[in-house]
């Protein structure tokens, strides 16, 4: 087998030598390393898999290239069928991982560049019995035509067969209950002529819209691995030759056993193309929140060239391009205002109704509305990188994610369809034996009836579409799952952990006392730690300088600046040496601060942070400064208890400090005067004290708590998509999107048991009502025609009831 692989960290003529070094140890021959394109050309023994190779090069520091592929699936329709493409796939040498996804007919495949080809994809596929579609950029785009012709082909199909069913209906029907038509049919028409109307009419059913299931079902079916339509072809198929047989040659039956059974497989497939006609609307909404996002998407942008400006179509737009965008217009691409002022309606990338004034330098994303002013933006972001396409991505790869529990989902329908036309085949022999006369036409109906009301595409559906619902729903609120896993993680998290700074308050600190001390007046103390913070980044030196500028003290130049974390900073400033920090950074550098303690105290006590500044190592002063506390703060806490959630709050004030916070807002728990590397350790003294931890932050610095939780929710600015350590990303600053995050993942979860409660409890209770077990007892049977209703009502029920998900309310929103 010839493989080009690409590699990651080929940077020189060693790294190409430990490279060779590495591949000299596995089974590759004919290795080539080509370090300019980074890529490594060999022979590779043919039964040895691919993925041993990749492994290897990981482990000697060469990770090789992952890409990963979402491709249109034609012909899925049940649980069983999941299964076989993704086994055909997953078989595939270089293939990491495959999931398709029913609900949206989608395979997503994670593979090694270089290893396995799109072409080695769609031929797995198609060897499997199926058809994949090749992706390309507009497949998104794509995506709702391919629904809407799917659409279009059913209700074609189901309209012809129902033109053609509706005959045979009468015909049959009509006179079991109409007594004097059943003899003026059989006196005018003759019961053969008759029978031959009803073969005509049927033949065209199941031979014209119908034949699709015998198309798919009956090569299914001889491969080995039967689904849905191997099912209704052998029902429908059954009847049908068996009615043909009693028409055209009744003598070859035993005695009173020559009835014709055209009308069940005629109303059976159409009623099924009905189901199968609603199925597919109603699957159609479960991605709405993805065409919604979409339809977004600018096709133009008006972009100054040349001195003119030229109306161009979006994938024209390059990168520093001058883009003009008038009031009531929506944003086409990624930028930065450059000039013009404007509110901007960014409800569809936060779930905030209000609009945001943006002005030179802030950025905008395209798909927001910009709402009263022209702006003129420079283009940054664009196609792949846009903020509007990383969502896209990240709900899609979401909504295609697999839950834990799908496993057992999947291990039942493995077998679930040979398990079927098992029971039909004891059916029908246990009718031949024991069952009345003419026990051969019991045997029929009932084998059929089994066949027909078996239902594997209800249980392949009940996951996928509440998670295509409820991700999607999640998007329309500003919620973005990475992936099924959070979905499920975070409804079983017992404490939630709130990181202080700029998530309870605003990030934006603010100077509120200013005492100096030791003959210092209050401007030249704010002047000399204003220049001595100017260097900092850290918030709270931020509000110091901030308060400078604002009273118009100007700042000098410092020298030998030294920072450290969660302490404070030294510098000198005009030959003095200024300490700022805490009262325990300035007991290191040999200032007493005994004078501070009653005002620190009290400051802590207003839940504001005491900051002490020494010059020359002397005590000179003290300053107060408070981080104003989110608006929605304290609602958001109080509908975290309303959902039986504990609350903690991490911070780096002193107790007395947060505490104070704490106890304004009613927060359960506080983990104060913690350093930024200490909160990787409170968020695992909480799990040890509470159970699950769900740890919520700006992603700024709170990466390692953020993979340390089970759960980490990233609270970003409206454009922080890409925020790689969290498992969910809340696209506005609003705290509140996290109890409705929690809420949303608990309804999900929810309804996804619900589906699968219904999947299970219909094919175990119908199945052997199907079968006869009720007619020893009470005589009763189930039509075939009736199976085929409650078959298509299964589906339509777990569709239908994850679509309840657009409409729960939830709490926080």
């Amino acid at each position: 087998m010839h493989l080009n692989l690409g590699v990651d960290n080929v940077h020189c003529a060693g790294c190409v030598r430990r490279l060779e070094t590495a591949l000299e140890k596995t089974p590759a021959r004919e290795v080539s390393v080509d370090l300019a394109g980074k890529r490594i050309d060999l022979e590779w023994p043919d039964g040895q898999p691919v993925e041993g190779l990749a492994r290897d090069l990981r482990t000697a520091g060469f990770p090789v290239h992952v890409e990963e592929r979402v491709m249109p699936i034609s012909g899925l329709h049940c649980a069983s069928c999941v299964g076989r493409v993704e086994e055909a796939l997953t078989t595939l040498p270089g293939v990491l991982s495959a999931s398709v996804n029913l609900a949206s007919s989608e395979a997503r495949v994670e593979f090694i560049d270089g290893a396995v080809s799109a072409a080695d994809l769609r031929d797995a596929v198609a060897q499997a019995g199926y058809s994949a579609e090749a992706p390309d950029d507009e497949h998104d785009r794509q995506r709702e035509d391919r629904r809407e012709l799917e659409i279009k082909r059913l209700r074609r199909r189901f309209g012809l067969a129902l033109v053609l069913t509706v005959p045979v209906f009468f015909l049959e029907m009509g006179a079991h209950f109409i007594p004097a038509l059943h003899h003026w049919l059989h006196a005018t028409l003759g019961t053969f002529q008759l029978h031959l109307i009803l073969f005509v009419l049927t033949s065209l059913v199941l031979f014209g819209p119908g034949l699709l299931f015998f198309r798919v079902g009956l090569p299914n079916l001889v491969r080995g691995h039967p689904d849905m339509n191997s099912l209704v072809a052998l029902g429908t198929g059954a009847a049908w030759a068996y009615s043909v047989i009693a028409t055209f040659a009744p003598g070859l039956m035993p005695e009173g056993t020559a009835n014709v059974y055209y009308e069940p497989a005629a109303v059976i497939v159409t009623l099924i193309l009905l189901g199968r006609l609603l199925e597919a609307r109603a699957k159609s909404r479960t991605g709405a929140a993805i065409e919604t996002l979409l339809s977004l998407q600018a096709r133009t942008a008006r972009v100054e060239r040349d001195g003119e400006v030229t109306e161009i179509a979006v994938d024209e737009v390059r990168r520093g391009d001058r883009v003009r965008v008038r009031p009531g217009e929506t944003i086409p691409v990624d930028g930065r205002v450059i000039d013009g002022e404007s509110r901007v309606d960014e409800a569809m990338l936060t779930g905030e109704p209000e609009p945001v004034l943006r002005s030179a330098g802030d950025k905008v994303v395209g798909g927001t509305v910009n709402q009263n002013g022209r702006l003129v933006i420079e283009a940054t972001d664009l196609g792949s990188d846009a903020v509007l396409a990383q969502i896209v991505r990240m709900v899609q790869k979401a909504q295609g994610a697999k839950l834990p529990i799908q496993a057992l989902v999947d291990r039942v329908t493995a077998w679930f369809v040979p398990a079927v036309m098992s029971i039909a085949a004891a059916t029908a022999v246990v009718w031949l034996i024991f069952g009345p006369a003419p026990a051969l036409s019991f045997a029929l109906v009932n084998a059929v009836a089994v066949l027909i009301i078996a239902c594997p595409c209800a249980m392949g559906l009940a996951t996928p579409t509440s998670i295509m619902v409820g991700t999607g729903r999640g998007a329309a609120h500003g919620i973005l799952f990475r992936g099924g896993d959070a979905l499920q993680q975070l409804r079983s998290v017992r404490i939630v952990a709130l990181d202080k700074t700029g998530t309870i308050t605003q990030g934006r600190p603010e100077l509120t006392d200013l005492v100096a001390l030791d003959g210092l007046d209050e401007d030249e103390l704010l002047g000399l730690a204003a220049s001595a913070e100017q260097d900092s980044e850290h918030p709270l030196a931020r509000a110091i300088t901030v308060a400078a500028d604002q009273r118009g003290i100007a700042r000098t130049q410092t020298r030998n600046f030294q920072s450290t974390a969660g302490k404070g900073i030294v510098a000198e400033v005009s030959g003095r040496s200024v300490h700022i920090g805490t009262r325990a950074w300035l007991a290191e550098a040999g200032v007493d601060s005994s004078a501070a303690d009653e005002r620190v105290e009290r400051l802590s006590e207003q839940a504001r942070t005491p900051v002490l500044v020494a010059i020359d190592g002397r005590l000179a002063g003290i300053l107060g400064i408070a981080d104003p506390i989110k608006d929605g703060s304290a609602e958001a806490i109080r509908a975290l208890h309303k959902l039986g959630l504990e609350v903690a709050m991490i911070s780096g004030d002193r107790r007395r400090t947060a505490e104070a916070i704490a106890a304004e807002l009613g927060i359960d728990t506080v983990i104060a005067e913690v350093l930024p590397e200490g909160k990787v350790e409170a968020v695992q003294s909480l799990r040890q004290r509470h159970g699950r931890v769900a740890f919520v932050g700006d992603g700024i610095n709170d990466a390692p708590a953020l993979a340390e939780a089970e759960v980490g929710i990233a609270i970003g600015t409206g454009t922080d998509v890409a925020i790689e350590s969290a498992d969910v990303v809340l696209m506005a600053g609003d705290l509140n999107k996290v109890p409705t995050a929690i809420a949303l993942s608990r309804a999900t979860l929810r309804n996804i048991r619900q589906n699968l409660f219904w999947a299970f409890a219909y094919n175990s209770a119908l199945i052997p009502v199907a079968a006869g077990v009720l007619y020893p007892a009470f005589g009763l049977l189930l039509s075939p025609m009736l199976a085929a209703v409650a078959m298509a009502c299964s589906s339509l029920f777990v569709v239908g009831n994850a679509l309840r998900l657009r409409r729960l309310p939830l709490a926080g929103a």
